[in-house]
């Protein structure tokens, strides 16, 4: 079944004539309804009476978020080309029409086998235009093993709004998005929650031409294999990342990369966890792959001794890997994994107040880490959840939060809590395809301590269990590729050179000798360059220099030299400069001072290949 569902001010409609000899009888007069969710319903071949319950309480929930309760069923064959006989999508319409006035939803339904013609007016916010498939092969499936936590996000109702960075808070219905328009894709893709993908994103196509990394078809769908430019960059983030996180004072351990199932504090956790688990099993125990790094941190603290004195304690982690079912149709490229380097650090806060202050800290670290890996505020969004409770008694420390981003932020607030948290935000990368994926994130967590019987000593001598925050300062390591060269095309399309930023740039410098007779003085140059730890490769192969300057233009090196006989004439090369956009005139001197310049701060790898581009095997296309 497809339906195009359009919250609408209003729908006039008049049957015309029949199109089909089963055609309902009806009145050729004309109708209005006002304040509707009008449904353009198709029915496909195979769809029954359960498609018909589901596809209405998936629109029960959107109506619930419109704060509407009126809907007009309108068969709409033109949606599919794949349609069920006329007999049969007459009893599915009429399914739906039933179910939905059993569920005390206000329902109009427009008559079925009939051309009508009709005048529509769509309402102009997030929610307004919405599409969906429901399949019937989606609902024999067979159960698998989910956790309480997967059942209650996909039954959650949240309430959106949009806070500015002066405190107001909006619901997202009534926000003005104009200059906002990012933030009202990312608001459009949470509240809808559509992961599909329907297309190949952009970045697929980027990290298989650039040699970066490739779908691997003797594994399980989203487990990734790196070729050595991809693992180079991989291997920088981790070291950034990892670095950032102990210069905030986390120490870093490393705990197993499976458990027990049956292990309890393990057992009732996963249930309160939002992700689907891999399941193996060994001897006489089921174990289950981490799908974070809090089971090993968690067990590691329950047998360690602290007091009030050593807190905030902070341990930290990159899980290499952490495993996670997502949904086969939601996973693509590196946008969405299963498995997938994660950052993971915890602190272990006395109370609320300590929690709050450090909560703050991490905020800042996190938009740091992202800068640095080269994202700016202006490239992702900001979610911030929590109980309607937890937000009455805190604010005006929410509205902190938004402060210090400087831009709105989507809110997400919950009746109840459903989760182990009370709050949680994360940073979010829009796509080119209005996807958008987490990135960094931090939550308050006021139930493992417990669970896990974790204590700390406080001034009296007695015994408490902290809060915990969860946060991982970039997020998945892959989704940092991900949004790196997403950000790219979109830079390309606004006539910008894609590139990466310098410091993961696989090659930095890349010298061309025009022939042969300059390759020695090529080499020379390489050496000293390569010196001063730069990655410098020179290419030697036989090709004509327009090629191989075009070329090194599609593997977006960031600087390129042509050396012939000027160049070893003078100390002065043409250098170009890809950023710029243009040769410029430097000194090698120059070169290697504003390269060391732009890089500083940042982890160092050397070339991943052989320096010699005719040495190279070729990993892609």
């Amino acid at each position: 079944m497809r339906i195009l569902q359009l919250h609408s001010n209003f729908i006039e409609y008049k049957p015309i004539q029949k199109e089909i000899a089963t055609a309902e009888e009806a009145e050729k007069e004309e109708k209005r309804l006002e304040e509707i969710v009008v449904l353009f319903t198709a029915v496909e071949e195979g769809d029954n009476k359960s498609v018909a319950k589901k596809a209405i309480n998936e629109v029960q929930a959107f109506l619930q978020k419109l704060k509407v309760n009126r809907i007009l069923i309108y068969p709409y064959a033109h949606l599919s080309s794949n349609l069920a006989k006329s007999t049969e999508a007459l009893k599915v319409v009429k399914a739906m029409e039933a179910y939905a006035k059993e569920k005390d939803i206000e329902t109009y339904r427009a008559p079925f086998g009939w051309n009508k013609q009709f005048t529509i007016s769509i309402k102009g916010h997030p929610l307004a235009e919405q599409s969906r498939t429901i399949s019937p092969t989606e609902i024999k499936k067979e159960k698998e093993k989910v956790s309480e936590a997967v059942k209650a996000e996909e039954k959650l109702e949240s309430f959106w709004y949009i806070l500015q960075p002066d405190g107001k808070m909006i619901p997202v219905e009534e926000f003005n998005f104009k200059g906002q328009e990012n933030l009202e894709k990312f608001a459009k893709y949470e509240i809808t929650k559509v992961r599909a993908s329907q297309q190949i994103p952009p970045h697929v196509i980027l990290m298989k031409r650039l040699e970066i990394a490739d779908y691997e078809p003797g594994s399980d769908p989203g487990n990734i294999r790196w070729y050595p430019k991809g693992r180079l960059i991989k291997s920088l983030l981790e070291q950034f990342v990892t670095a950032k996180a102990i210069e905030y004072g986390a120490m870093e351990v490393e705990t197993p990369v499976m458990y027990d199932f049956q292990h309890p504090s393990l057992a009732d956790y996963i249930d309160r966890f939002p992700a689907r688990q891999y399941m193996l099993k060994s001897e006489d125990k089921e174990l289950f792959l981490r799908f974070a790094a809090c089971f090993g941190q968690f067990l590691m603290i329950h047998d360690t001794q602290f007091s009030y004195k050593h807190m905030p304690l902070k341990a930290y982690e990159l899980t290499r890997y952490s495993f996670r079912r997502e949904k086969s149709g939601e996973v693509v490229g590196l946008r969405r994994l299963r498995a997938f380097t994660m950052p993971d650090c915890h602190a272990f806060c006395t109370d609320l107040e300590q929690a709050k202050k450090e909560f703050i800290a991490r905020f800042k670290l996190c938009i740091q880490v992202l800068e640095g890996i080269g994202l700016s505020k202006n490239d992702y969004e900001t979610a911030i959840r929590f109980t309607k409770d937890f937000y009455e008694e805190n604010k005006a420390f929410i509205a902190s939060l938004a402060k210090i981003f400087g831009k709105p932020v989507l809110i997400e607030m919950w009746k109840e809590r459903f989760f182990y948290f009370i709050l949680k935000w994360d940073f979010n990368f829009v796509d080119n395809q209005d996807k958008a994926a987490a990135l960094s994130t931090d939550q308050i967590d006021v139930e493992n301590a417990k669970r896990y019987d974790i204590t700390y000593v406080d001034e009296k001598g007695e015994k408490h269990h902290p809060l915990i925050l969860h946060c991982s300062p970039s997020g998945a390591i892959e989704r940092c590729v991900y949004a790196l060269l997403e950000k790219a095309y979109k830079e390309q399309q606004d006539g910008k050179p894609p590139m990466l930023p310098l410091w993961l740039s696989p090659t930095q410098v890349r010298i061309i000798p025009m022939s042969d007779k300059y390759l020695e003085h090529s080499e020379k140059l390489a050496n000293e360059i390569e010196a001063e730890y730069i990655r410098v490769d020179t290419d030697d192969r036989a090709l004509t220099l327009q090629k191989r300057v075009r070329e090194a233009e599609m593997e977006w090196i960031p600087y390129i030299i042509v050396v012939g006989q000027k160049e070893i004439e003078s100390d002065v090369l043409p250098v170009r400069d890809r950023k710029a956009g243009k040769i410029r005139k430097m000194k090698l001197e120059e070169l290697i001072n504003e390269i060391e310049e732009i890089v500083k701060g940042k982890p160092f790898k050397p070339l991943p290949l052989p320096k010699h581009l005719s040495k190279r095997p070729q990993f892609y296309g």
